[in-house]
């Protein structure tokens, strides 16, 4: 077969809901949106509906066959992940659906589907204003819930300041935390060193590794002293490859506009 659509749709959905969903996929060109380096974005509104689609860049050549014959698709498992979170009493958008083109038996593009989620602000707030208002509050409990997925032997690899979304709940006086961009994690039960290399990523700053190590250490049988220790260290060699793979990239692209200018 030349061409191949293979589509998944989320139980206990409407008929109209599945077929604007596959409307909207078929026409997603047609649509404004935020696109990425990457990968595109976008958020639509149609017939009552309001859908967050992520449409994944095309691989390259190894890695079409490597999601077409070995393993799942970045769609797929954003899909698969997100069922799994909701399922442990994780909050993530509502998984909707993901659709996947082949041709010529290879994976070309593919879609990811959730119901839109109004947020008021990410975790990149709080790493860009430290006098975002109730701070030290929304930190802790930013913790709390990355104990809790610990707890649950969930490793979101790509546990990093955009990739939270926090609301406040009125009815709790408390923040809720939804997690998205979802294809990279791990479901095993996760040691000290997995613990602390998970808040690699989150922020640069040495003030806000001490508030989530105190915090955890309220929950994990491990020395405040020696949990902050094992964070900075992971967050120092995080950060060190961060800025030498930036420097590497601004030297092999120096004419794009992204290096030129930064």
């Amino acid at each position: 077969m030349r061409n191949k659509i293979h589509k998944v749709f989320s139980n206990n959905q409407e008929p109209t809901s599945i077929n604007t969903i596959s409307y909207v996929i078929n026409n997603f060109d047609n649509f404004d949106g935020e696109k990425g380096s990457r990968n595109t974005i976008k958020k639509i509104s149609i017939e009552n509906y309001s859908f967050n689609v992520k449409s994944f860049k095309v691989p390259h050549l190894i890695n079409r066959v490597a999601y077409s014959f070995f393993r799942k698709s970045k769609a797929n498992r954003s899909f698969e992940y997100a069922t799994i979170l909701l399922n442990n009493g994780i909050n993530t958008p509502k998984p909707l659906a993901y659709f996947e083109y082949s041709n010529f038996y290879l994976l070309n593009k593919s879609y990811y589907v959730s119901k839109q989620l109004d947020y008021d602000f990410t975790y990149r707030e709080l790493v860009n204003n430290k006098n975002y208002p109730n701070f030290d509050t929304i930190l802790r409990e930013f913790t709390r819930f990355t104990f809790d997925l610990h707890e649950k032997g969930i490793n979101f690899l790509d546990h990093s300041p955009g990739n939270t979304l926090i609301k406040k709940n009125e009815s709790t006086n408390k923040y809720d935390f939804y997690l998205v961009d979802l294809n990279r994690m791990k479901f095993h039960q996760m040691s000290f060193k997995d613990r602390m290399k998970n808040f690699s990523k989150l922020t640069p700053r040495k003030e806000m590794v001490e508030v989530m190590a105190n915090e955890y250490a309220k929950l994990f049988g491990e020395s405040e002293k020696n949990i902050f220790n094992q964070m900075w260290l992971f967050t120092e060699e995080f950060q060190k490859k961060f800025h030498n793979k930036i420097a590497i990239k601004k030297k092999m692209f120096f004419w794009k506009k992204i290096y030129r200018d930064s």
